[in-house]
């Protein structure tokens, strides 16, 4: 889904004008509130006096016609304000003696909230948020006009008002910084976002405002993960590994791939899940080895393979689980030698995990075992260059959190507290030899590996899990039967034949 900004601020309500209001982070205590108040605590001492930070909600996408998407809040936003509200803005001025916090909201609209549903009170919004300055979206221009010309907003006239002065004295000083989340850069020949638009007409009518990309500091504090933040991603986990085991149930010749998603969804919101944490995978014979495949529509045979790729979104976090298993009940031979190179592949890559460690260090582990496993099956002849490329096609680490691939930086060291998956696939697909370079050394390789990729043909497996790295070392948050031993004994559960 392609995103679409907002033009101006002038123009945010113009653009968000229908709601669809989903249920917010609920809260447990204060646990919730806590928490936000210390991201937005982090974020402020990285940012300095001098700035004014920035961040906007998502605006709503068009599904067809006159119809939305169910609303997605922007991850950075839900992340510092808790809020998945449309037509937010959150405004952080870590110079401020007070009001260092400020949030704006949609004023409540009675005809509004009857097409589509409760908007929050400003009563509501600090209760949710924890934060305690709050006014209406409308008010944002004024706000961000007024500080831009040197005076405090919402301040009596004849008041003395100190709670901007240091923001201030560097707007008379020309030094005053906005602080945007630009996130990733556009190509030179595309659209531009809306938050640069936005950065464009401060700079056009604020003559000496810098603007700074938040955008790393943000997704730096997301990548390791809060003490609640973790207890609510195992949560989540948790959801989703009964997920894969109400699939795995559903899973029997005969049936379609979409009794299959339908089994795992209605598990997570039986759970009280918000929602699927990305579009679920659920392809069965050939359509296992298709990386993205969303169909969820072929009819499963005997003998067929089914990977399932797929998680919830529980309180805004979502992990991701892959698991690959017969609908028959039991593994093939040749179904079996290529799990056995994937697992095997899998706990080099867990082996490879430490502190101070790099993800880097897991793509090479995994690598190694991937080559050394095929060059054993005969499906390639030389495991020291990239042929093992040709059935081995994508990554094996990400980050997970708010997004299922979550905001990080992978050249940064492992350390307590970062949440990551490892998932290695190996898929024959007879046409990727044709796909290869017409080279003498690609014809010899494809005579010397057809008959063997004749016995393996149309093999997708992937296998996937998520973790945590602890000070105690590496937890795995996902459960689902993974061992051909564990899977076959759970497939032959009556309730899953």
């Amino acid at each position: 889904m392609r995103h679409r900004g907002f033009q101006s601020v002038g123009t945010l309500l113009t653009l968000l004008v229908s709601v669809l209001l989903v249920t917010p982070i609920p809260a447990t205590g204060g646990d919730v509130q806590d928490d936000l108040k210390a991201r937005r605590a982090r974020l402020m001492e990285r940012l300095g006096g001098d700035t004014l930070f920035v961040a906007f909600s998502a605006p709503l996408q068009v599904y067809s016609r006159d119809v939305e998407y169910e609303y997605r809040q922007d991850s950075n936003l839900w992340y510092l304000a808790g809020t998945d509200q449309e037509e937010t803005i959150l405004v952080l001025m870590p110079g401020n003696s007070a009001r260092r916090e400020i949030l704006f909201i949609s004023e409540p609209n009675p005809r509004r909230e009857h097409w589509n549903g409760h908007l929050l009170t400003k009563s509501e919004a600090r209760a949710l948020t924890g934060i305690d300055t709050v006014y209406y979206t409308t008010e944002f221009e004024p706000f961000v006009t007024a500080l831009m010309n040197g005076q405090p907003f919402d301040t009596p006239r004849q008041a003395v008002a100190t709670d901007f002065d240091a923001y201030l004295a560097a707007v008379g000083r020309g030094q005053a910084r906005v602080s945007l989340l630009f996130g990733r850069r556009p190509a030179p020949s595309a659209e531009l976002p809306a938050i640069y638009e936005f950065a464009r007409r401060m700079r056009d009518r604020f003559v000496g405002a810098t603007m700074v990309d938040a955008t790393p500091l943000v997704e730096g504090l997301r990548q390791v993960k809060t003490p609640y933040e973790q207890q609510v991603l195992r949560r989540s986990l948790e959801i989703s590994s009964d997920a894969h085991r109400a699939g795995m149930q559903a899973a029997v010749p005969g049936a379609y791939e979409y009794e299959v998603e339908a089994a795992i969804e209605r598990a997570y919101l039986a759970n009280g899940a918000m929602s699927p944490g990305y579009p679920s995978i659920v392809g069965s014979g050939p359509n296992a080895t298709v990386l993205h495949y969303n169909k969820s529509s072929r009819q499963m045979q005997a003998g067929d393979l089914l990977l399932v790729d797929a998680a919830a979104n529980y309180k805004g976090l979502t992990g991701d689980i892959t698991r690959t298993y017969p609908v028959s009940g039991r593994f093939t031979d040749a179904q079996k030698d290529i799990y056995r190179v994937v697992l095997d592949a899998q706990a080099a890559g867990m082996r490879a995990v430490r502190a101070g460690g790099y993800p880097a260090d897991v793509e090479q582990a995994v690598a190694s075992a991937v080559r050394d496993g095929l060059l054993r099956l005969g499906l390639i002849t030389d495991a020291s260059g990239d042929q093992f490329r040709t059935w081995y096609t994508h990554g094996v680490c990400h980050f997970i959190g708010m997004d299922v691939h979550d905001a990080g930086d992978y050249k940064r060291p492992f350390e307590p507290g970062v949440a990551f998956v490892i998932e290695p696939g190996v898929y024959i697909r007879e046409a990727a030899l044709e796909m290869l370079p017409d080279t003498p050394e690609n014809r010899a390789f494809i005579a010397a590996v057809r008959p063997t990729v004749q016995r393996y043909r149309d093999i997708g497996i992937r296998v996937e899990d998520s973790f945590l790295l602890t000070a105690q070392g590496l937890v795995t948050l996902s459960d689902v039967p993974r061992t051909i031993e564990d899977i076959e004994r759970f497939m032959a559960r009556p309730a899953a034949r």
